[in-house]
């Protein structure tokens, strides 16, 4: 299924899967038009999940969003669920790097800008691709898995690696004031 290969990567890394399979181009257009379509769904239907405001504001560490997103969906997505200001500057997208997810390169870039050690980061992953990508980078993994996506149908299969699972933000909560992280 197409949706399942691409949650967790670039729009560039989805077209490039489009030309490969079926050797035609999207029209120029195409990446705007998906934009529009999707920053309009998200208009009406994007919800944060169900406690991660409480988790953002009891964390005593560094957090940031590390995503596959462009820079227009991303900020649009966290304004739209009125997130925003727990990252203002620490958002980091694919289009900051070379590689995306699955490469590490996004999660390293994050990890540098915000001055700390690879093994010393957490990442809470919704992705195939992103636990891929945080393992690769040498962080912790935790695969949180109350994403809407998730009720789509799309699963990330057994063998890839993560540390722990999560299926609600107050169990993530739970577990970071395990680690005096909250």
């Amino acid at each position: 299924m197409f949706f399942e290969r691409m949650i967790g990567r670039s729009f560039e890394q989805g077209l490039a899967t489009i030309r490969e399979e079926t050797g035609k181009t999207p029209p120029p257009d195409f990446k705007e038009a998906v934009r529009h379509a999707l920053l309009e769904r998200f208009t009406a239907e994007l919800q944060p999940i169900k406690d991660i405001a409480t988790l953002l504001q009891a964390l005593n560490t560094s957090v940031c969003v590390a995503t596959s997103s462009d820079p227009i969906r991303a900020a649009s997505s966290l304004a739209m669920t009125g997130l925003d200001h727990f990252f203002t500057n620490r958002v980091f997208t694919a289009s900051m790097v070379k590689n995306g997810k699955p490469a590490p390169d996004l999660f390293l870039h994050a990890a540098s800008a915000l001055n700390t050690r690879a093994e010393r980061c957490i990442v809470i992953e919704d992705s195939a691709y992103g636990l891929i990508a945080a393992k690769a980078a040498g962080m912790t993994a935790w695969h949180f898995t109350g994403g809407g996506h998730f009720s789509q149908g799309y699963a990330v299969q057994p063998g890839i690696a993560r540390d722990r699972t999560f299926t609600a933000m107050s169990a993530v909560l739970a577990e970071a004031k395990a680690l005096s992280l909250a």
